[in-house]
């Protein structure tokens, strides 16, 4: 089953069990994968799938921090509990651990000594852990470690 259709099937569910929170989030990611299909005019893979997802994450985290400093704690928890719907859709995040080991074996690829290749190394990496990381948190332990060097 394509992610597609999962995501067709779990919304059904989430109708049937009359669980409107879930099935608006689901709702809501099925519509961007439609946007990004009638905008560019194609039928989106699997892959292409996750990263429509992976930046619906990504903006659900960062309007987790507005909400933060703004003091809405239940704005902030609907978003955690909508990035936990999202998560089931996307492959198993990596640990730090994990990540750590994709850059020291980047940077070794790509011969890196200091923070003037961290572009190299964040190319390498990326494509690597596309989906399976977020963003900021693999751009954070390439800091760190090019910094150590």
């Amino acid at each position: 089953m394509s992610l597609k259709e999962r995501l067709q099937e779990d919304w059904k569910e989430a109708l049937k069990a009359k669980d409107k929170f879930k099935a608006n989030v689901i709702s809501m990611a099925k519509a961007s994968v439609l946007q990004v299909e009638k905008t560019d005019n194609v039928k989106l893979s699997d892959d292409e799938i996750i990263v429509i997802l992976s930046k619906e994450v990504k903006k659900r985290r960062d309007a987790m921090l507005d909400f933060e400093k703004g003091k809405r704690q239940d704005l902030v928890d609907e978003a955690k509990a909508e990035i936990e719907i999202l998560l089931n859709y996307l492959p198993q995040q990596l640990t730090e651990e994990e990540i750590t080991k994709y850059v020291q074996e980047a940077a070794t690829e790509v011969g890196a000594n200091s923070i003037k290749d961290m572009g190299k190394v964040m190319a390498a990496v990326t494509s690597k852990t596309k989906g399976c990381a977020d963003g900021k948190l693999v751009s954070k332990i390439v800091k760190e470690y090019l910094n150590r060097l």
